[in-house]
């Protein structure tokens, strides 16, 4: 099982989470992690979970670090791949985002984040397809322009063979990547494009 945290560094969305300087610290250290490789990423993972876990510690109201919490421990999931190691994270992380949206229920990037991971995890472990779906698409429903939540919806009407509107949803990724002029993003949904058009 890989559980997968979709998209890139947490965005200003995140960092706008109603929640300390400490789990702001922890969220900078998630999104640093995409920068870096190895040790590097390792250690700045580590960091950023132990930040937000102290945040949580001192305040369970903290909407920002329990998403810290979530971003970090799943890049550090992501990265183990399929093993055992991961089987026992999969329940906190859930609780992590639930945490999250029960306190800001309109966080896109917890939308997105909880999405994902449903999408990627199997059926046998609490994936949930549809849930996924629902959730993607309340993301963009907050925010239309949100790339990463465009793009995975687009994965996961692929999934369901849905090709035609996935075709559409990736369009739609692209324009909204070429518009802010992000050519890895751009890239990215033109790779996916192309896999459909397979």
């Amino acid at each position: 099982m890989l559980v997968v945290i979709a998209g890139a560094a947490p965005s200003v969305r995140a960092a706008e989470l109603p929640g300390s300087a400490r789990a702001a610290a922890a969220l900078e250290r998630c999104a640093e992690a995409d920068r870096a490789h190895g040790a590097m990423r390792a250690e700045l993972l580590k960091k950023g979970l132990a930040l937000a876990e102290e945040a949580v510690a001192a305040d369970d109201t903290d909407a920002r670090a329990h998403f810290a919490v979530f971003c970090n421990l799943g890049k550090q999931a992501k990265d183990a791949g399929s093993s055992v190691f991961n089987l026992g994270k999969l329940p906190r992380l859930r609780r992590e985002v639930d945490r999250t949206l029960e306190l800001v229920p309109d966080s896109t990037d917890a939308l997105f984040g909880k999405g994902a991971m449903l999408r990627a995890t199997p059926r046998l472990m609490g994936g949930d397809p549809a849930e996924a779906e629902r959730l993607l698409r309340r993301a963009l429903e907050v925010d239309p322009a949100f790339f990463s939540a465009r793009l995975e919806l687009a994965r996961a009407l692929a999934d369901r063979h849905a090709a035609e509107e996935a075709s559409i949803e990736a369009t739609r990724a692209l324009e909204t990547a070429r518009q802010r002029g992000d050519a890895g993003d751009t890239k990215e949904a033109e790779a996916f494009l192309a896999e459909l058009a397979r």
